[in-house]
């Protein structure tokens, strides 16, 4: 590794990232006017200009707000790009109502708006992958690194080291591990080995370290103390790495609550900035399929009340976000039937309790379509996992590690797991731990992007299912 290497600072990174930003939303707007209204029409009137613009600052204010101009050094790319489309998609909206407000949406051509919309999204996409290839090429050439040195020989320490090796495009750089306890040589090629923890500080200085990550024991919170004094004058960033590769983690992070600082074990996504985006995206969507489905809906309502005694709908508590007790609807697929108390039995294969709309209904999903009512009235989303009975969470909450994670988010019409193949009957206990599985990764995982995927990968092959009786 050179000697001396080329380093950019986050502060500066972020302002050119910033930048990047303003431009692509100009320039996507420019090439949409143009494309819209031909190159004789530039410059674009003052009305496009000041559109283009606001919309420019307002998603650099989003983009802050969701975290993208963070430091990303090893971070998720595809996470990021969610964000950068999610913020880009608020803007939009925002920009919308004030025009809708404001009556002045007639002012501007449709067609540029959506022009504009496509454009700018590609640009912002690209810029990224442009500035991220950039980065990565310098990283590997041995520019803009970061040294790192690890405290504390750990399972945690040997993983880190694996990690930082394999992904030598992050540029971080482990060149040291320290520890006074511990014996033996850490098999690492190019590592140094020190037990000296009086020669850290110095040590810091001498290389020119950018970073330690103490990788110690939870217990050993002593050992830390007495690190972080001997470290009070220096000033490398400090990380702490806790050894949880034996809790499942559903997404963790560090928050400050009450001015303290909480580490995130088991927490929803659906907050902040999160919580609004899943919101406008579940109502805004709700009602639209609800005014296109709606004659669809009552000719199938005629068709449930005609075919068999009872109600048009079907209604049912079950768990939704946080545990709560929800009323969900569906169509009425069986004849009218009475469970033991505490019972529900699963609809299988040639069930006779269905009748033969019914049987239509779920091997169509159709009878799913009252739902979005629900979403509407906040109990759903469009997208999330779907909404057990109350009592097979019973059921199954000991039986499958993590169960009642799935109520972080609230249920929702169609989920990861549904696309993947897992929906109707779990009738065996493999099957469940699957469908939590894929719960559980869409709960870690959640985006926009992922959100909008999902509805797709539904239009496509989620309506009919051989699973579905």
């Amino acid at each position: 590794m050179p000697s001396h290497t080329l380093k950019i600072s986050h502060d500066s990174l972020s302002l050119i990232i910033k930048g990047g930003d303003l431009l692509m939303v100009l320039l996507g707007g420019g090439l949409a006017y143009g494309w819209r209204f031909g190159t004789e029409g530039f410059p674009p009137p003052p009305g496009y200009s000041m559109l283009m613009s606001t919309g420019a600052l307002l998603l650099i204010f989003i983009l802050s707000g969701l975290g993208v101009y963070r430091s990303w050094r090893g971070g998720n790319l595809a996470s990021m790009f969610s964000r950068v489309l999610m913020g880009w998609t608020i803007t939009l909206l925002t920009l919308l109502s004030l025009l809708f407000l404001l009556k002045a949406s007639d002012s501007f051509s449709r067609s540029w708006l959506m022009a504009w919309a496509a454009s700018t999204s590609v640009l912002l996409l690209i810029a990224r992958l442009a500035l991220y290839l950039v980065l990565r090429w310098m990283r590997l050439h041995g520019r803009n690194h970061k040294r790192v040195v690890l405290v504390g020989q750990s399972e945690v320490a040997q993983e880190l080291i694996r990690r930082v090796r394999s992904a030598s495009w992050t540029g971080f750089h482990a060149i040291a591990l320290f520890d006074d306890r511990a014996s033996g040589v850490p098999a690492y090629e190019g590592l140094q080995f020190l037990h000296d923890m009086g020669a850290l500080e110095p040590y810091l200085e001498a290389h020119r370290v950018d970073e330690v990550w103490i990788t110690l024991p939870l217990k050993d919170e002593d050992r830390v103390r007495e690190l972080l004094f001997r470290l009070r004058h220096s000033t490398v960033n400090i990380r702490y790495v806790p050894g949880m590769f034996t809790f499942r983690l559903l997404n963790h992070g560090v928050s400050e609550i009450v001015g303290m600082p909480m580490l995130d074990l088991s927490a929803t996504p659906m907050t902040g900035m999160n919580r609004l985006v899943k919101a406008i995206e579940d109502r805004l969507l709700a009602l639209i399929i609800l005014l296109l489905i709606s004659p669809l809906m009552l000719a199938i309502a005629l068709t449930v009340k005609l075919s068999s005694p009872g109600p048009v709908l079907f209604k049912q508590r079950r768990h939704g976000w946080d545990g709560q007790e929800i009323t969900i609807y569906k169509f009425r697929t069986m004849i009218v039937h009475q469970e033991p108390q505490g019972q529900l039995t699963q609809a299988r294969k040639d069930d006779p309790r269905i009748t033969r709309i019914g049987a239509f209904l779920r091997r169509t999903s159709l009878d799913e379509l009252p739902q979005f009512i629900n979403v509407l009235q906040g109990r759903m989303s469009i997208v999330g996992p779907r909404p057990h009975a109350i009592e097979h969470n019973e059921q199954f909450k000991d039986l499958v590690d993590d169960y009642m994670k799935r109520h972080k988010v609230k249920p929702g019409i169609t989920g990861w797991a549904q696309v993947n193949g897992y929906r109707g009957e779990t009738d065996t206990l493999e099957k469940m731990q699957k469908r939590v599985e894929y719960d559980l990764y869409y709960i870690e995982h959640w985006s926009l992007l992922l959100d909008l995927r999902i509805i797709a990968l539904t239009i496509i092959k989620g309506f009919m299912h051989k699973n579905a009786y």
